[in-house]
């Protein structure tokens, strides 16, 4: 059984406080697995990488292809689900894609795994 994909505002929901500060719930864990699966994969990992670090801060689907040895059925794949774990925005411009990372919900990720002073003096 596959665990339900949340949606874009379930994403920015997750309560995101350092691991390291309070011992995470069950429900948060949950939660926040699918975002984590999401950039698992190296290719994902790569294509939120490269629409982040793109200029402007999006890229279509044609600027992503290039840097990758599969094809547009699996880049795009790939790009989706990075949407549905809430990671990616995407807009249709004519007969292209857009995409853009949802900066809270990446902020929120990489907020998980900060160090908080009083876990580290422990």
């Amino acid at each position: 059984m596959s665990m339900p994909v949340p949606s874009s505002e379930a994403a920015t929901a997750v309560r995101c406080v350092p691991l390291a500060r309070e011992p995470l719930g069950a429900e948060d864990a949950a939660a926040l697995t699918p975002l984590l699966k999401a950039v698992a994969d190296p290719a994902r990992l790569r294509l939120l990488s490269l629409v982040l670090s793109h200029e402007g801060g999006e890229a279509c689907v044609c600027d992503l292809l290039p840097h990758f040895d599969l094809g547009q059925p699996t880049v795009s794949h790939h790009l989706k689900v990075l949407h549905e774990a809430g990671l990616l925005e995407r807009e249709r411009r004519g007969s292209w894609v857009y995409y853009r990372a949802r900066r809270e919900a990446v902020s929120a990720l990489a907020g998980l795994f900060t160090l908080v002073p009083e876990a580290v003096a422990r």
